[in-house]
């Protein structure tokens, strides 16, 4: 059983104001606490039940402190429905610098208010190896418990930014592309796209806000058949994606 003191904290770590306020958040799941463990982010506790901290054992960094609790405590700790494997609070990761440069794509996002859709777009940004995701100050926390269990584990491996996306798009260099998703944009079918620059992606209910809107330098246009009023924003993320790979050899 954990201290009420750390129950208090977990509990906390629910909430974004004090995730800034302590720098820190929560990994749950034990996919993900494990990809968190060999990851270079910085474990602060680990609670979990006997079975599954005997299981990854010799996966636990020296010096962090573990704690052993029933499932039904950790589901109580949880922001998940149920957790019979483990929890973890880790510390924010320092920011890298934020520097497109030609020959990397970036993937931006403008009030995508879903965590579990930011992701799923973070995944993506995994899957195809892209330099980072940027979120609009708008968008849902990237360090949310739903954002990152939605990550997969793609988490610890793609740097992300919050910005005021109209304000840094505005100051990219002018040669560097901005794509948008857009249903009166090119058929991206029939373009040649290189993976440099910056692809934003919008919320699926509005699309790209009219400021961020300004700043794209190209419009990309998913045709479809039938009768289906749009895409989800990760579909749309992924099929644009593959547009922009499709010409790489390897």
């Amino acid at each position: 059983m954990v201290s009420k003191a750390v129950a208090k904290y977990v509990h906390a770590l629910h909430l974004k104001k004090y995730r800034l306020r302590h720098e820190a958040f929560l990994v749950e799941g034990g996919k993900s606490v494990r990809e968190l463990l060999s990851s270079g982010i910085l474990t602060e506790r680990l609670i979990g039940t006997p079975e599954f901290l005997e299981k990854i054992r010799a996966e636990v960094p020296a010096g962090v402190p573990v704690e052993v609790v029933s499932e039904e405590e950790l589901t109580r700790l949880s922001t998940l429905s149920t957790n019979n494997t483990a929890l973890a609070v880790a510390r924010l990761p320092p920011e890298k610098p934020l520097q497109p440069a030609p020959g990397q794509l970036l993937l931006a996002l403008d009030e995508v208010r879903d965590p579990g859709n930011v992701g799923t777009l973070i995944r993506l940004a995994d899957w195809y190896g892209l330099a980072g995701v940027v979120c609009s100050d708008t968008c849902a926390d990237p360090w949310a418990p739903k954002t990152v269990v939605a990550t997969m584990g793609s988490f610890t491996r793609v740097p992300v930014w919050q910005r005021n996306l109209p304000e840094w798009l505005g100051g990219l260099p002018q040669e560097l592309p901005v794509y948008g998703a857009d249903l009166h944009g090119d058929n991206v079918h029939r373009l040649t796209l290189r993976p440099t620059g910056v692809l934003v992606m919008g919320s699926e209910s509005h699309g790209l806000t009219p400021p961020v809107e300004a700043c794209l330098t190209q419009r990309l246009h998913i045709p479809g058949r039938g009768q289906a009023e749009s895409l989800n924003v990760a579909v749309s993320a992924a099929i644009l994606l593959d547009n922009f790979y499709r010409h790489e050899v390897g």
